[in-house]
């Protein structure tokens, strides 16, 4: 017996490449739901302050800094797209404190566009002593996917960034984020 030739030699070479396509796409769903951060400044938390104090300009250029080197590392070594945050800035600023506002930084992510939130903050210590903390979380459900804590022992521009990249490399980066291989 002979084997026949398909009818339509054209379709099997169409259908074959589409269900492979349509495959990727549908293995690509989750990894693109993960590929967009907001990643919003990092705070300072000063126990000693009082109500409504602000930070003192020394500690808002560590602020700064340490809050780009965090965006530079999730964006570089994380492979996350950032969204912009400027358009949600007063937004940011009546829910602020960020840290401690109960998942309003998932709400404004989402309202930015992001899957993921990523929040951080310093707390002041004693006599030089800082702790650095992040916290990535799925903007839809506020589930944490990943966090990290440091203490900061010197309060100079180089010790808070060493404290940031030890942070994104060792504990936010250490495995790839989920939807990341």
């Amino acid at each position: 017996m002979h084997a026949r030739a398909p009818s339509h030699p054209g379709r099997a070479a169409l259908v074959l490449p589409a269900l492979v396509l349509l495959a990727l796409s549908a293995l690509a769903g989750p990894a693109a739901a993960a590929e967009t951060a907001a990643v919003f400044p990092v705070e300072m938390f000063d126990p000693a302050a009082s109500y409504g104090s602000r930070t003192r300009p020394a500690d808002a250029k560590k602020l700064a800094l340490v809050t780009e080197e965090l965006r530079t590392s999730l964006k570089d070594k994380g492979g996350l797209t950032l969204v912009d945050t400027a358009p949600a800035a007063a937004q940011i600023d009546k829910e602020g404190p960020l840290y401690k506002c109960n998942g309003c930084a998932n709400d404004i992510a989402k309202g930015l566009g992001a899957n993921l939130a990523v929040t951080g903050y310093v707390e002041r210590g004693a006599n030089q002593i800082f702790n650095l903390s992040v916290v990535i979380a799925e903007a839809g459900s506020g589930k944490v996917v990943r966090g990290g804590q440091v203490t900061i022992r010197a309060d100079t521009d180089d010790t808070w960034a060493h404290a940031m990249r030890w942070v994104v490399k060792n504990r936010l980066l250490a495995e790839p984020l989920p939807g990341k291989s």
